[in-house]
């Protein structure tokens, strides 16, 4: 608290007459809230960012580390109303600490977005087609049953079906249901992968390496993260003090 003395002339409609006034100015020691809300609400939001190092396969320790960091925010929060007299507008205090919980819950929704990519991702992997293989399969079946046949000398009753038109040049000639060598098969077209911004993987052009989008989120968000939190500090405290001064 601090107080001064000023020498002032009131001017009255009666008359002039004495009076005393005196002006307070309260200021608030900060040195307090930095040790018990400043420094421990940023190592809460850095120790948010080591979720970024943690691959999906620990998913238990990624969500159990985000929710913990989310829970410890959210105590600190209810701790600091209770300690300061309730005013109705919103505080500096208050600002810090909804902006600790966005990031903090921003790293959370990352977590959610690279695990639906890495599921789609996975899907895409593990999709084989299966008309090919049945295919094959069929017909070394009935090659296999023509060269038997031919071989014990016997007959085998096999329900004709309707023979298919395969192109062929004058040096190949179709011997199929005999045992015969088989026409070689068409090459397959492999499916490729849409090289734009939706797709969940890509190869590089210049280095030839296959780059997954969910682990190249992880890697931008080391570094956006703790940028943004930076500017956010940058901005945050020298509005508080030139506002107060």
């Amino acid at each position: 608290m601090l107080g001064y003395e000023c020498d002032s002339y009131f001017v009255f409609s009666l008359g002039n007459f004495s009076r005393l006034a005196v002006y307070f100015r309260f200021e608030r020691q900060i040195g307090h809230h930095l040790i018990q809300t400043f420094a421990p609400s940023s190592l809460v939001v850095m120790l948010s960012w080591f979720s970024f190092w943690l691959g999906l396969d620990a998913i238990p320790g990624r969500v159990t580390l985000l929710v913990t960091c989310m829970l410890t925010l959210v105590t600190m929060f209810t701790g600091m109303r209770a300690d300061i007299p309730p005013v109705a507008y919103v505080k500096a205090l208050d600002l810090w600490m909804a902006g600790c919980m966005l990031f903090v819950f921003s790293a959370l929704g990352e977590f959610v977005v690279v695990k639906v990519l890495d599921v789609q991702y996975q899907y895409q992997v593990n999709k084989v087609p299966k008309v090919l293989p049945m295919r094959i399969s069929a017909m070394e079946k009935g090659q296999c049953v023509g060269t038997v046949a031919n071989w014990e000398g016997g007959t085998v009753n096999v329900r004709p079906r309707k023979p298919t038109q395969t192109p062929t040049t004058p040096g190949q000639v179709s011997l199929q249901g005999n045992g015969g060598p088989q026409p070689p098969l068409p090459p397959t077209k492999q499916p490729t992968r849409r090289q734009s911004i939706l797709s969940v993987a890509w190869t590089d052009t210049d280095t030839g390496i296959e780059k997954i989008m969910w682990r190249e989120i992880d890697k931008m968000s080391r570094v956006v993260f703790p940028g943004l939190f930076l500017v956010f500090v940058v901005l945050y405290w020298p509005i508080l003090i030139f506002k107060t001064s």
